[in-house]
């Protein structure tokens, strides 16, 4: 007999039945609780509320593990792509070669970006944030392939998938451009994906252009480490447009949005912020840690410890050392980036920084990677999103697969109760 949780409630008993899983948490099945007792549950913010099943990524916060689709993320990032990754999150598996190159091939079928779409982005002015732009233009994909998105249909969802997947770094890139004041650079299906999105960033009409291989790397290892984190706030936003049967542009449109906020994307901008800051008030370093060990400081250090992860965040752990990597390559010498350094020492071997786990996560090493290879903090979150996408259609299309409802939240009221309305001569 499988297990089950028990309820009383004004006399009576409850039965809810526990929902088992392959690793960590289980659930209780509460779809019944309003129908049989006139309660709902109420969970702020949702951290102890499981909104869905889901096969794609899974993360322990205690134990500073994240798995996807089953694979350890230090694995996949040693010795996987991001190609093969975004197929692996969207497919269930990774891919053999003969797949990998029908994948690639398709993406390549899709990677032209109509020249229309340059008319809407040189609306915006330089001023514009890249992440409000990036929205922008992946709202405006569905102008452009206006047919929704059959779920039955395994070709149209794959379609959808592909195409977005194709153009996104072009509209990555784009955006960047454009905060630079730089001509726009076509997608070169002669690349695979990150040496094509590298040179599409990079590449001046008016001079050779050549790739190193570390910070193509670099590039890789970052993509590979964003593309899905369970039911974070992004994606649960992808999956609340999306459970109205929006379609998928519209709903990862709404994704970037979310992913712009400074508790979620941002957090690797922030980061360089606040060694600026730093910098600016005379690169006192040790003014600021005692400030952050002051609980009545309202100071806190960006880049340490994480919501989730309660140990060492795993992909800060690969990251670090591709971070370590393009600073040797590039010989990098930089105020901010040696305050960070000094930064992550201390937190590595004070025992404040031990005892609370506020080890350096993935945002305070992607940051210094951004930065380092000069693109603007306010890009960072575009970058983000790029690494991020695949996880964003993966689930979606799961939610949509499994014909989840339209997600409607309840609420625990706590206003008036009703009253009558008084004509405005007669209110006090």
């Amino acid at each position: 007999m499988s297990d089950s949780v028990k309820l009383y409630y004004q006399g009576k008993e409850y039965e809810f039945p526990v929902v088992e899983s392959t690793i960590g948490d289980k659930g209780i099945d509460i779809s019944k609780l309003r129908s049989e007792t006139g309660l709902i549950t109420l969970d702020v913010g949702f951290k102890n509320t499981g909104a869905t099943k889901s096969k794609i990524s899974y993360l322990d916060g205690d134990l500073g593990q994240l798995y996807y689709r089953g694979y350890p993320i230090e694995q996949i990032a040693e010795k996987s792509t991001f190609v093969e990754v975004m197929y692996l999150l969207l497919e269930g598996e990774l891919p053999t070669q003969a797949q990998l190159d029908e994948f690639k091939h398709n993406m390549n079928k899709y990677s032209l970006v109509s020249e229309e779409m340059k008319h809407l982005l040189k609306g915006f002015p330089r001023s514009a944030h890249p992440m409000g732009v990036l929205s922008s233009l992946t709202s405006a994909l569905t102008a452009f392939n206006p047919h929704a998105v059959n779920v039955k249909s395994e070709e149209d969802v794959r379609r959808a998938a592909t195409l977005l997947l194709a153009k996104f770094p072009v509209l990555c890139a784009w955006t960047y451009r454009l905060k630079l004041g730089l001509p726009l650079n076509y997608s070169d299906n002669r690349l695979d994906y990150v040496h094509n999105f590298y040179q599409m960033m990079f590449r001046f009409p008016t001079e050779d252009f050549h790739m190193d291989e570390v910070v193509v790397d670099a590039l890789d290892k970052l993509l590979i480490l964003h593309a899905d984190h369970e039911q974070n706030c992004s994606a649960s936003t992808v999956k609340m447009v999306g459970s109205a049967h929006s379609g998928l542009f519209a709903s990862v449109s709404a994704g970037v949005s979310a992913l712009w906020g400074p508790l979620h994307g941002g957090a690797n901008q922030a980061v360089i912020e606040m060694l600026e800051m730093i910098r600016k008030d005379g690169g006192d370093l040790q003014k600021w840690i005692d400030k952050a060990k002051n609980k009545n400081d309202d100071f806190r250090l960006m880049g340490f410890g994480h919501r989730v992860y309660r140990n060492f965040d795993p992909r800060a752990r690969v990251i670090k050392k591709v971070c370590d990597d393009v600073f040797n390559k590039l010989g990098i010498h930089d105020e901010e980036l040696d305050l960070a350094k000094k930064l992550e020492e201390v937190a590595l071997h004070d025992d404040y920084f031990i005892e609370k786990k506020l080890y350096p996560n993935v945002d305070f090493y992607s940051g210094l990677i951004y930065k380092a290879l000069g693109i603007p903090t306010e890009m960072f979150t575009v970058m983000f999103a790029l690494g991020r996408l695949p996880g964003w259609i993966a689930q979606w299309k799961e939610m949509r697969l499994n014909n989840e409802p339209i997600n409607r939240p309840r609420q625990v009221y706590i206003g008036s109760p009703k009253r009558d309305y008084a004509p405005i001569k007669d209110r006090k």
